[in-house]
């Protein structure tokens, strides 16, 4: 049993963003095919957006790395994280907000054209009936 608990633990601190990005994942997208209310589907957009940004900021990092700041005594390209993901992770935060923001917009103006946001009466295909 020691020993069952101590791979675990061993899997869990080193994989276990990728277990909870994956997890992330699933549920964003069980959530988009399952909600039928269009504000629980932005939300699950972003839990997507999220796990995605997860995914590539874990493979970003580097065992006995530095951040990419001159340290003395500290020599060669290796001792480094590479900054690229991060930035690009900056830039996909920036993205997922503006797409956020859109949406929302056009939620609220399906909400005052067809007065609901339930995907079954707006486009009245309803399989949950």
């Amino acid at each position: 049993m020691t020993d069952l608990i101590y791979t675990l633990e061993t899997f869990l601190s080193e994989k276990g963003i990728y277990a909870m990005t994956f997890i992330l994942m699933g549920l964003g997208i069980f959530g988009m095919i399952s909600c039928g209310n269009y504000m629980k589907k932005i939300m699950c957009m972003n839990i997507m957006q999220v796990s995605i940004i997860f995914f590539f900021l874990a493979l970003g990092q580097k065992e006995h790395a530095t951040l990419p700041v001159i340290v003395e005594n500290v020599l060669g390209a290796d001792a480094y994280i590479n900054p690229l993901p991060h930035a690009l992770m900056l830039t996909a935060i920036v993205v997922s907000l503006g797409t956020t923001g859109v949406a929302l917009a056009l939620l609220m103006k399906i909400k005052e054209i067809y007065g609901t946001i339930e995907e079954e009466e707006i486009t009245g295909k309803g399989w949950r009936k």
